[in-house]
Formats: C-alpha cells, sequence, structure tokens
C-alpha cells in the first residue's frame, strides 16, 4: 500500500493502494466517479477514456502510481445536468447517445479535441479525434453533428466565427 495524491476535477485526493491498481478502478470504487466505464480493459473501446495532464488516455491502462500529483479530467468535470458543458448540450440536442456506455469517454476525447481548435471542424478531424473510442449503437452521424454545433457554439462564443 501505498499514499498517492493526485488532483481529479480539481480536487486534490489522496488514495492508500497498491501503485498498480488501475486508474479506472480507483476513480469508480475509490473516488465513486462511475462516468469512465470498464468495457474492453485493454484500451481498444475509449468508455474510460479521461483527461491526464490534458491529454485523452485510456484509465485502464493507467495505474494509480503514474498519476502521483498529476491532474485528472473525467466526464464529471467536464459537467453534470446542473452545468453541463458545450459539447454535453450538443450531444442532447443533436440526440448523440443511445445505450450511452461510450458517452463518457467520447465527451472527454471531444472537449480535448474542441480544446485544441478554433474552427468548425471537418468530419475526417472528427473521426481523427475519435479514433480511439467506438460507439456500437449510434453509427457516429449524431455524434459527428454534436461535435460540429459544439464547436460551431464554441466559436461563436469566443468572437472567433460570427453569429
Amino acid at each position: 500500500m501505498k499514499k498517492i495524491n493526485f488532483t481529479v476535477n480539481g480536487t486534490l485526493h489522496s488514495v492508500s493502494c497498491h501503485p498498480a491498481k488501475t486508474l479506472l478502478d480507483v476513480l469508480r470504487v475509490d473516488l465513486q466517479m462511475t462516468a469512465s466505464k470498464e468495457c474492453c480493459g485493454k484500451g481498444e473501446c475509449g468508455s474510460c477514456s479521461v483527461l491526464l495532464n490534458g491529454e485523452v488516455v485510456c484509465s485502464c491502462l493507467v495505474l494509480v502510481g503514474q498519476v502521483e500529483n498529476e491532474e485528472i479530467t473525467t466526464c464529471e468535470g467536464i459537467g453534470f445536468i446542473s452545468n453541463m458543458d458545450i459539447i454535453q448540450k450538443s450531444f442532447v440536442e443533436e440526440g448523440a447517445t443511445q445505450c450511452g456506455y461510450c458517452t463518457p469517454g467520447i465527451i472527454v476525447a471531444s472537449r480535448a479535441f474542441l480544446n485544441r481548435i478554433d474552427h468548425v471542424p471537418t468530419i475526417d478531424e472528427i473521426k481523427t479525434a475519435l479514433g480511439g473510442n467506438l460507439c456500437r449503437c449510434t453509427g457516429y452521424t449524431k455524434i459527428i453533428q454534436a461535435i460540429q454545433t459544439a464547436a460551431k457554439k464554441q466559436n461563436i462564443e469566443k468572437g472567433t466565427l460570427p453569429i
């Protein structure tokens, strides 16, 4: 057992556990942050995606010992129903979810993508940005629309696109 300190969604956390425990298990079990889901357990589906210092990672592949003094952002840190992020609002407006299992990981990857761009992305740019996230229900059309909608709104708010 080791005491490991890291920040999740802006709050400092300290957990005592084996450093080889996955970040996903620590988030879900120890910290009760259950938005990130375990699906494949091999880093192939993206359902467990979180931001580690602003970069998308599969939390099932990250050991908690690797995040000492690091910054983690989960889907909960992006927004809740009471304070939804533009990307979350756009997913609702565009009907971009079905079963919802992959949605938190896709929201996290989409937020990271939108943080890096200042234009309305093309379909190919979105497909590249979501390359590590699988959805078995939607066929991606509405997900792509939601990301484009969010990008438009974000850029209007920033003043980089006309209303």
